[in-house]
């Protein structure tokens, strides 16, 4: 017991020590030129060994700061434990040299097990609200500190696995063959189209498996650069397909829910793709049957969802989908805003059925 509360506060000691450091901030130029450029894995790893333990630490931190009853609650124990020891794993490399062999070749094998123990982090800390709703009810104050500790934990995630798959990418044993015109992650000419209709193809796909039937797409491109050809972008075509699966979901399920015993069909989900001088804009819109203005605000609340609560199911191997947890749309946005896009909502005069449009902020 002594050894047990000894280790205990040596590892909280640590975390006090790293989270008073700020995480560095990261723009889609700079993960390009270093890529392009200036690649070289022992850079790479002297600045994530601290950089990544930065960033663990202040999420940790703020979750000692969450309501008591929240915090105590078995999944985000579990998603707690998750980043701990995700924490003692990364301190391990401290001292390391990066002349050593075997250090790269560790450092590389440890990111890739810590990426595949948060794979689950969104769903289990879902899980950890629902478990906290049942058991104490909704608080409109509590909701508001959990809403704006989520946006900050989430998009701390994004950021942190971003680094990962950086490094993974580059200098991995598959770098990029699978991509070779990739720079890690990054596509410095991501067709649009082919994300969307990727999006497209994924979710309507799951919305037969559940509904025996799913929308058509209609997809237009307006390209004010170059009028004529396919619109190009430089960005993370997965962060680009999560954000339009989510979004296609959410119309596909609408439109079928409320057209299912129609004769005249299901209405096609409709995207237009607009380059500008400065900004990407991909709008998808539906006749989903809209929903109240005075619900607008909770499309983006991750204590709200239209869809009935999951449940996680501990023997499931892959990652459940998050639509019913009500994080699709706020998780969508936050993926936006990282690279200075954003997630807005607009209305057609007529009736309340919002359309989504997806900003991505151009180099």
């Amino acid at each position: 017991m002594k050894l047990f509360n000894y280790l205990l506060k040596d590892v909280t000691h640590k975390i006090e020590y790293y989270s008073r450091f700020s995480p560095s901030p990261m723009s889609i130029k700079q993960f390009l030129d270093f890529g392009r450029e200036n690649a070289c894995e022992k850079t790479s790893y002297m600045f994530l060994r601290k950089e990544l333990a930065v960033r663990l630490a202040n999420t940790m931190r703020e979750v000692t700061l969450l309501p008591a009853n929240l915090q105590s609650q078995p999944s985000v124990k579990l998603v707690e434990s998750w980043y701990s020891q995700s924490f003692e794993e990364l301190l391990e490399y401290k001292t390391r040299s990066p002349e050593d062999p075997r250090t790269l070749y560790d450092f590389l094998e440890i990111l890739i097990k810590i990426q595949n123990r948060h794979n689950d982090v969104v769903p289990t800390m879902a899980q950890g609200v629902i478990e906290y709703k049942e058991k104490f009810g909704f608080d409109p104050f509590i909701s508001s500190n959990v809403q704006y500790f989520l946006d900050r934990f989430y998009t701390n995630r994004i950021s942190f696995r971003m680094l990962i798959n950086q490094h993974t990418l580059l200098f991995g044993d598959t770098a990029c063959l699978a991509q070779p015109k990739h720079i890690g992650s990054i596509d410095p000419a991501c067709n649009v189209a082919e994300v969307v209709r990727d999006a497209y193809e994924t979710a309507k796909m799951l919305c037969e498996q559940y509904y025996m039937t799913a929308p058509e797409l209609k997809i237009g491109e307006l390209n004010s650069k170059a009028p004529k050809k396919p619109i190009q972008v430089v960005y993370v075509p997965s962060h680009l397909f999560h954000m339009l699966f989510e979004l296609f979901k959410n119309s596909m399920r609408a439109t079928v829910e409320l057209y299912e015993n129609s004769s005249e069909g299901l209405p096609p989900v409709k995207a237009m793709v607009t380059l500008g001088k400065e900004d990407l804009s991909i709008k998808i819109s539906d006749k989903g049957g809209g929903v109240p203005l005075r619900k607008i605000d909770r499309l983006f609340n991750y204590m709200y969802s239209t869809a009935p609560s999951p449940r996680l199911d501990p023997s499931q191997t892959a990652v459940p989908q998050t639509a019913g947890f009500g994080y699709g749309l706020p998780i969508t946005r936050l993926y936006a805003r990282y690279f200075q896009g954003d997630l807005k909502t607009s209305f057609k005069k007529t009736f309340a059925t919002p359309n989504f449009e997806l900003t991505c902020k151009l180099l």
